[in-house]
Formats: structure tokens, C-alpha cells, sequence
């Protein structure tokens, strides 16, 4: 999991609605690593005291500039070493940054996954045509919730199921 310029963007200029669904997305995060071992890597714009619940701790930052991030070495070669096939990705500018490395892990062969509800748009309207745009390239679109419930159907583990469901519930 990529997560690009993830404490950009001010809150205030985010409909009420979107805050508190990203808030809500963003104290899941640690699940993603306690759960299913998955790797969180903050990539640009990352500041852990702007991470609510104290999620900040399941991330591993790294010092790559987002529009740069297919370009670096260490970032590439954690990729191949762990054998990655999809690329979850996230974060601000939806229709910048995040957009621009969605496209290019498309390119590149991996199955690429945004994750709306932890994207935020510079301008909202831009929203749709990204999202619209990315899957005519083969790109998805999916939210953190959804990822976890089928994470755990996938690995039909009967217990981490109920988990999952008791988390989201």
C-alpha cells in the first residue's frame, strides 16, 4: 500500500462528509499491517501528528517525491523483493500525484487499486474524470473498508472474517 502526500490538504476545504469518512478510513490503516501484514509506505507529504488515532505508527515513510516514485531505486526494489502484484495507493492530489502513479503501475504491469475514500481531490470536481480515466486504463477504484472485508473472505480465515466484520460494524 502507497500512501502519496498523505497529510496534505486541509480539512477545512473537505466537505464535512468526506472528513469524517477519511478519518474513519485512516484509523483502519493499522489493521492493514496487524491483520494481513500488509505495508503501509508514506511517500511525499507526511506528517505522523496529523494522523488521527494514532495510525501513523503502522506507516513506513520514505523520501520520494510522489510524481518520482516509479523512478527511485530503494521503491522499485522493495516491490520486486516482495513480489507485489497490486498496488494499493491513496492520498493527495487524487488528480496529481496519486493519478499520475496509478497510471504508471498500470503501465508498468501491476494490478493498481485507488483508494477513494483515503484520496483527496485538490478540486472535487476533478473527482469523477480521474476515477473515470483510471479505469479506462485498467486502474480500479475501492475504499480501505472494502479492502479489508475481502482480504479476509480471500483468506478464508474463519476467525479473522469475524474480526473484519466486528471491526467494520
Amino acid at each position: 500500500m502507497v500512501l502519496i502526500n498523505l497529510t496534505r490538504g486541509e480539512e477545512a476545504n473537505m466537505p464535512a462528509e468526506f472528513v469524517a469518512r477519511r478519518r474513519a478510513s485512516l484509523a483502519l490503516l493499522p489493521v492493514c499491517q496487524d491483520f494481513f501484514r500488509v505495508t503501509q509506505l508514506a511517500i511525499g507529504e507526511y506528517e505522523p501528528s496529523r494522523i488521527p488515532d494514532g495510525s501513523a505508527h503502522s506507516l513506513v515513510p520514505m523520501g520520494i517525491d510522489g510524481l518520482s516514485l516509479w523512478h527511485d531505486q530503494e521503491f522499485t526494489a522493495s516491490l520486486a523483493a516482495s513480489n507485489v502484484g497490486a498496488i494499493f495507493l491513496g492520498g493527495a492530489w487524487l488528480e496529481e500525484e496519486v493519478f499520475i502513479a496509478a497510471l504508471e503501475g498500470v503501465r508498468l504491469g501491476y494490478d493498481v487499486r485507488v483508494l477513494a475514500d483515503l484520496s483527496v481531490a485538490r478540486a472535487e470536481i476533478d473527482r469523477s474524470l480521474v476515477l473515470d480515466r483510471l479505469g479506462l486504463h485498467g486502474g480500479l477504484t475501492t475504499t480501505l473498508r472494502q479492502t479489508l472485508l475481502e482480504w479476509a473472505v480471500c483468506l478464508d480465515d474463519p476467525i479473522l472474517k469475524e474480526r473484519v466484520r466486528q471491526l467494520l460494524a
